[in-house]
């Protein structure tokens, strides 16, 4: 038998999250701020925006089994091929060192072609470790990316204690889906944790799958968000969601920087523009899901001719987010711009196709993190130690 100890799941012990909410079962972690969650009326960014991708339970122990009860909401689409389990990650010392899925929870239904959701209910489960190396280490419970997670209780078989504070930079980020992590296998394998392990930097998270869309309240987010470094990486949703027009796009773009540099003035600012996704590249939205093969997959439905008309497409929105940054910089020198074809281009699709024609599988998420970390973290980079 083993003489557990339990320690409140709080925001002591999290890391990644901006909020934390008390519920029913323990606590929900948020990647968005309560304000914010007042002023969107979409579900969808309601439910991916609590997928803890990027928080993890931290501590320092010497305890050598741990446990954590949790209540877990998994996604389903009708129609598409089943979602993976979600992945614990367990890292001791900047090392993964564990992996485990935990059974039952809440099962929520998205109809796609809707936008319709219905949950059903289910048990809590368990996260279990054994075997953990002897001595005091600094141990992170890495939660799954693409599922809802309440957080119910911590046991170990020794005292924890937060975390000290190691004097990382913490790097803040905001994207789509891809930043979400979308067909990355587990939590650490997510192209924003690879690139943060690469640049020894604490990661917080806000990429939100479906919803980089240059909100108000996300630019407010960023703005009050303690941060060393920030990126935003913006494009691919804008076009396949059909949301604006060239005329729009501008001025939300220089709208969404200013609202950063209100509270952030000097920290090192890089926008990222999208990589490469040959069905969007000069072909403007909506993109609609395709059931049609063997996967699900993603289809353009516009109209190439349509960009004279404003239509956006990556290559227009790379263009500009180049074109503005460029002008802002010649008064901001801590702005800079990284072409995403730079993470992932035509020789990374060819030897490493998207699967369902927008996402990066693991392989791929593995290589945009170390492109982003070679690109942003060295010696003359956006984040290298020395511009800060």
């Amino acid at each position: 038998m083993t003489d557990w100890i339990t320690t409140p799941v709080d925001a002591r012990v999290l890391r990644g999250a901006l909020d934390v909410e008390a519920t029913e079962h323990g606590v929900l972690p948020h990647r968005l701020p309560a304000r914010a969650r007042r002023q969107f009326p979409d579900g969808y960014l309601a439910m991916v925006e609590a997928q803890p991708s990027g928080v993890r339970v931290a501590f320092r122990t010497v305890a050598t089994a741990v446990e954590l009860d949790v209540l877990p909401t998994k996604t389903v689409y009708p129609g598409a091929p089943a979602t993976p389990e979600g992945l614990y990650d367990l890292v001791v010392d900047g090392r993964l060192t564990g992996r485990t899925t935990v059974t039952g929870g809440n099962v929520r239904t998205v109809d796609m072609t809707t936008g319709s959701m219905e949950t059903t209910p289910g048990p809590p489960g368990t996260a279990r470790f054994s075997g953990l190396p002897a001595g005091a280490k600094d141990v992170e419970i890495w939660l799954p990316h693409r599922e809802t997670v309440e957080l119910i209780a911590l046991r170990t078989d020794a005292p924890v204690e937060p975390l000290p504070d190691r004097g990382r930079r913490v790097w803040l980020h905001h994207g789509s889906s891809i930043s979400h992590g979308s067909n990355a296998a587990g939590p650490t394998e997510i192209w924003p944790a690879v690139a943060a392990a690469r640049g020894g930097v604490e990661l917080v998270n806000l990429g939100l799958g479906g919803n980089a869309l240059l909100d108000p309240f996300v630019a407010r987010a960023l703005r009050d968000t303690p941060a060393d470094l920030i990126s935003i990486k913006i494009g691919i949703n804008l076009v396949n969601t059909d949301l604006m027009r060239l005329r729009a796009f501008v001025p939300a773009v220089h709208g969404f920087l200013d609202t950063i540099r209100e509270g952030r003035p000097e920290v090192p600012l890089l926008v990222v523009s999208p990589i490469l996704c040959p069905i969007q590249e000069d072909t403007p939205g909506p993109l609609a899901p395709d059931f049609s093969g063997r996967q699900l997959s993603f289809r353009a439905l516009g109209d190439p001719a349509e960009r004279a008309l404003g239509k956006l497409t990556l290559n227009v929105i790379r263009e500009e987010l180049a074109r503005i940054t460029a002008q802002r910089a010649a008064e901001d020198p801590n702005l800079h711009y990284l072409d995403g074809r730079m993470l992932y281009g035509e020789a990374d699709f060819a030897e490493l196709p998207l699967p369902d024609a927008l996402h990066p599988d693991t392989a791929a998420h593995r290589r945009i993190g170390e492109r982003f970390a070679e690109h942003a973290f060295h010696a003359k980079g956006a984040f290298a130690a020395d511009n800060d």
